[in-house]
């Protein structure tokens, strides 16, 4: 079998391959939606840092436009607006 990823060793890639085979479904699951969050948290992160001069709405509102585009995050801060008194 070719390795996957190009920073692990084939015995380690192999060894995980077998743990995640063995993994029940809820297990996976939860695996996947960790490595999801976390994604999405150092993403918001990066927005924050690069573009340090934004507030936290703005921030989230750049995040929403790089994920999802920029018509989605102009629709959600039309939103939040009217929702903020």
């Amino acid at each position: 079998m070719r390795t996957q990823s190009i920073d692990t060793h084939p015995t380690a890639e192999k060894v995980q391959i077998q743990l995640l085979r063995q993994a029940g479904l809820s297990r996976r699951l939860d695996l996947a939606r960790s490595l999801s969050l976390t994604t999405i948290e150092m993403s918001r992160n990066a927005i924050r840092k690069r573009y340090a001069e934004m507030n936290e709405l703005q921030a989230l509102l750049r995040f929403v436009a790089f994920c999802y585009g920029p018509s989605l995050a102009e629709r959600l801060e039309h939103y939040i607006k009217r929702r903020t008194p």
